[in-house]
């Protein structure tokens, strides 16, 4: 059976970066984030890709606007010009950059937070890149940028993921959970231009809603409210609209990997990347039907790292992040629920989804004073994975994002991996909380 990854207990793939982590740089704002850390990211973005032009976007956080303006002065304190894009989905930033894109967005975090994220050709900053940029933190400047707005952004993306992802919808109905986010009012309009009935929520952002109570981190609303009106599928994107999980017509939750195997069956990929939180089922189905995988840290950039290395079009991860490069060259939840009601072609998702036997999982997010694993940890977590062998896993890795400690066990035994799960989370805790 293939098994994912080679590490089973092991820290973030490079820590020497001071604020960029798994997924751009995150805290909570006037804590982690300020205002002046983000105007020393604009500028020193600017001076390492040599200035021009910066689009600038954002999701509908109440610190939003004001981490904008910052962002703003340090792209023009670098000679660059900063084009507002007001909010925008983070792939339609990362599609519409010319130069250089700058979202301002936690993602899927509460809305105290909020963050940074870079793009350049499509894609995000490799490790090596944003240490380039840290570099340039404290570099001198001498003005002389300027400020536009852009036109038409948002009619620009919708017509291209229109045209590579969507299909004729008409006689499905589906809800959508836009999470009060930056898809709020572009995902409903997607979905009723290519016929869709459509019945969405978390379309109402007003700064403090964003991720709270809706959207992929809590599908509850979306499960009844399509078990409520007898709806065919349900779709949640989360604050930035970069990542989407769906639900079936009976409300069950279909989580990233069995979204990811039924557009690698309906595709017809040969070689798929995802992360090591990947389900082991999902590595047993793409065995039978003898598609690649290449397994890598978590991290959507990371996943799509390994399709340009691996010359793959298909990947993603559990958590939600769809990246086909026939649409886009990093994570778009609008494109990837086009292209799974395109999969379905007529058939329930349950049915689309049970291709895939999940091996149940545990999970425990421990919160630690340090990041670093100690050798107990190790030691441990490497004498379980061998009494495991094949019939399990353990996964032990610090976040990329957050002050915790990840901790998931897979077994074909729900209750073990519960135990199991719950004992390596309380050795976890007393080495490092």
């Amino acid at each position: 059976m293939l098994r994912p990854g080679d590490a089973s207990a092991a820290p973030t793939r490079d820590m020497s970066r001071r604020y960029f982590g798994t997924d751009g740089i995150r805290g909570v704002v006037g804590v982690d984030l300020t205002p002046d850390l983000v105007e020393q990211i604009g500028k020193a973005a600017t001076l390492w890709v040599g200035g021009g032009r910066v689009l600038v976007g954002r999701d509908t956080r109440e610190s939003g606007p004001e981490l904008e303006q910052a962002a703003v002065r340090g792209i023009v304190s670098a000679g660059g010009t900063a084009v507002l894009g007001g909010v925008l989905p983070t792939p339609a930033v990362a599609y519409l950059a010319d130069e250089l894109g700058l979202v301002i967005s936690a993602s899927h975090n509460p809305p105290e937070y909020n963050g940074v994220k870079l793009f350049r050709d499509g894609g995000k900053l490799v490790d090596e890149q944003e240490e380039e940029v840290e570099g340039l933190l404290d570099a001198s400047v001498t003005g002389g940028g300027s400020v536009e707005e852009l036109d038409d952004g948002r009619d620009t993306y919708l017509a291209r993921v229109i045209a590579r992802c969507g299909s004729n919808l008409a006689g499905i109905r589906i809800g959508i959970d836009c999470a009060n986010g930056a898809f709020s009012e572009l995902a409903p309009y997607a979905f009723s231009a290519l016929r869709a009935e459509v019945r969405a929520i978390g379309t109402e952002p007003d700064g403090t809603n964003i991720n709270t109570g809706s959207g992929a981190t809590d599908l509850a609303a979306l499960q009844q409210l399509v078990t409520r009106e007898s709806l065919d599928l349900g779709v949640a994107f989360d604050g930035d609209g970069d990542r989407m999980l769906a639900v079936d017509e009976r409300g069950e939750v279909v989580d990233g990997d069995q979204i990811l195997a039924i557009l690698a069956l309906a595709l017809g990929v040969d070689v798929v990347a995802v992360t090591v939180m990947t389900n082991l089922g999902f590595h047993r189905l793409m065995a039978e039907n003898r598609v690649r995988v290449v397994t890598t840290p978590v991290g959507d950039r990371y996943v799509s790292e390994a399709l340009a290395r691996e010359g793959g079009l298909l990947g993603g991860e559990q958590s939600g992040h769809v990246i086909w490069l026939g649409n886009h060259a990093t994570g778009d939840g609008l494109g990837a629920a086009l292209l799974l009601c395109r999969a379905l072609a007529g058939r329930p998702l349950s049915d689309a989804a049970a291709a895939m036997a999940r091996f149940p999982q545990a999970k425990r997010n421990v919160a630690v004073s340090r990041h670093e694993l100690s050798q107990p940890i190790f030691d441990e977590v490497d004498r379980l994975n061998a009494e495991l062998g094949t019939g399990g896993r353990i996964l032990v890795r610090p976040s990329g994002t957050e002050p915790l400690v990840r901790v998931l066990v897979e077994m074909e035994n729900a209750q073990d991996a519960e135990t199991m799960c719950a004992s390596i989370a309380a050795l976890v805790e007393r080495e490092l909380g």
